[in-house]
């Protein structure tokens, strides 16, 4: 099969064999694969990792022997997968299983190619209401949705999403289910505008100006999400949340970020990691048509056209760039609207 193979900063579209489901796996074949900005990362260097990369994805069921009911059902998956008989795993999440593997980022090989061998506890049915097309959301929407599972937000709150990025907006078209006062700041007009248009606050602001103009408009933030994509986005974020309030860091970078300490003591900052969520959660919304994650879909390439698409997915101020395996020839562009 074909398959893009990330090593040593460097990416090769190359022949593989098609990977032999173990027993409890199924064997998938793509459908779709969304470029996140996590594997532009892992380009960089991020999680030391080489192999076929990618972690966002719709696919069939093509081969199932601990479940053939499964066979022919489009499906997308939880990434981690887990030892199965560490505590974490007994417990029902073996994303902090210490010895997991992570499709396309860690130890497992991912969805830029033609087909992948997956742990059939992974795979999540996407119902029929889902087109595939709005189903390739549904990972980095279940991480953006990761947050409602972690903090206990109110009406009330007043929440800064920091970065116009896809899982900036995500978090934000996420939130404002849970919270009327959200608000999303970033760099890229077009990009605020699908924000906009689904009910959210937005603010278009220069690099170092989103302090003074998010004062301006709401004085400081009970919660603010650090989802610039940069590691020197959690310094201002510092800067824009209350005191006793909560930041939360969504962004994952092969660069080290670095802070002031003595501020999150002094002011009594929580900080709070947040990573993968529930996926369920995620294709829930997309049922009920709840978030409308058209938009933020660029451009499709052919899996022959991978790196002319990583190098528009890596462009700044890009959208959702996806690859489909099995497509040929041109690539399909969309309207933001």
């Amino acid at each position: 099969m074909k398959a893009v193979w990330f090593e040593n900063r460097k990416i090769t579209l190359t022949a593989v064999p098609v990977p032999e489901p173990g027993e409890n796996e199924a064997l998938v074949k793509i459908l779709l694969a969304g470029i996140c900005t996590t594997d532009t990362e892992i380009y960089q260097g991020y999680a030391e990792f080489s192999g076929i990369a990618g972690h966002e994805f719709v696919g069939q069921v093509w081969q199932a022997p601990a479940d053939s009911g499964l066979v022919g059902k489009r499906v997308v998956a939880d990434i981690n997968c887990g030892c199965g008989k560490c505590d974490w795993c007994l417990c029902g999440d073996p994303r902090h299983c210490e010895t997991r593997t992570v499709l396309g980022i860690r130890g497992k090989n991912g969805a830029f190619a033609e087909y992948i061998a997956v742990p059939v506890q992974n795979l999540h049915v996407v119902p029929d209401t889902v087109d595939t097309l709005r189903a390739v959301f549904a990972e980095p929407l279940a991480a953006a949705m990761e947050i409602t599972q972690q903090v206990h937000i109110t009406n009330s709150m007043r929440i800064l999403v920091l970065g116009d990025g896809k899982l900036g907006l995500l978090c934000a078209l996420g939130l404002k289910h849970f919270s009327s006062r959200v608000m999303l700041a970033g760099r890229h007009a077009e990009k605020l505008a699908i924000a906009e248009n689904q009910g959210i606050d937005t603010l278009q602001t220069a690099e170092y100006g989103i302090r003074q103009a998010a004062f301006r408009r709401s004085g400081r933030f009970d919660m603010v999400v650090e989802a610039t994509g940069s590691p020197t986005g959690i310094r201002e974020t510092l800067e824009l949340v209350r005191p006793e309030g909560t930041i939360i860091l969504k962004t994952t970078s092969h660069k080290p970020s670095e802070i002031d300490l003595s501020a999150v003591a002094v002011n009594e900052i929580h900080l709070l990691g947040s990573r993968c969520g529930d996926i369920d959660l995620a294709l829930g919304f997309l049922a009920n048509n709840r978030i409308d994650v058209l938009p933020l879909a660029e451009k499709i390439y052919p899996l022959s056209r991978f790196t002319e698409a990583f190098a528009h997915a890596a462009a700044r101020g890009s959208l959702k760039v996806l690859i489909d395996p099995t497509q040929s020839g041109e690539s399909a562009s969309f309207s933001v609207k």
